[in-house]
């Protein structure tokens, strides 16, 4: 069974640039530079048969392009130890309007709703157990990362395979965002 989640891609400076950020803390697993993405939503595994239905729904999103832009950095769980660093977000309505759209399509296949409250970020790194004043210091000293906005024109759909050394994502299906319902659709 796949395992698909919907995605937004980064432009390859932005990638680059953010790729920079990932080293200076010994036994974290940091994501490499060309599969940073931003989640929109997990689908989790679905049965193969399911996959051209969800294509098919994925298609009626209707969004205009918008921009979006990277800042600040933080950690997840905000309590306990923590597992990810992750870059954050500027606040985008039109993000969160993206990400109801592709809800509502799924709805109509009877999707289970994604479990998460939904919180914009890219994963940098997976966290073993990394001392505090480690991590602390490296917080400090990125922690005003900022990245200038770029234009989000298009979502895609991804299969996931995981792997000892790391997930390996392939692009089942990109989607243009467009509100003409005569423009909008795959490619």
């Amino acid at each position: 069974m796949p395992r698909l989640f919907i995605a937004l891609d980064l432009p390859a400076k932005i990638k680059a640039a953010i790729g920079l950020l990932c080293t200076g803390l010994p036994g974290a697993r940091w994501v490499p530079a060309e599969q940073l993405h931003l989640t929109l939503r997990f689908i989790g595994d679905l049965p193969p048969s399911l996959l051209t239905e969800v294509k098919g729904q994925l298609a009626a999103v209707r969004a205009k392009p918008f921009p979006l832009q990277l800042e600040g950095l933080g950690l997840f769980p905000l309590v306990g130890r923590p597992r990810v660093l992750w870059v954050g977000l500027k606040k985008s309505d039109a993000l969160l309007e993206l990400r109801t759209e592709v809800d509502r399509a799924l709805d109509h296949l009877d999707i289970p709703p994604d479990k998460k409250q939904f919180a914009p970020h890219l994963t940098l790194a997976r966290l073993a157990t990394i001392p505090a004043p480690l991590l602390d210091a490296y917080l400090l000293t990125h922690n005003l990362c900022r990245q200038p906005a770029f234009r989000v024109n298009s979502f895609r759909l991804y299969s996931s395979i995981l792997r000892p050394e790391g997930a390996v994502h392939t692009c089942e299906a990109q989607y243009l965002l467009r509100t003409d319902p005569r423009e909008v659709g795959q490619r």
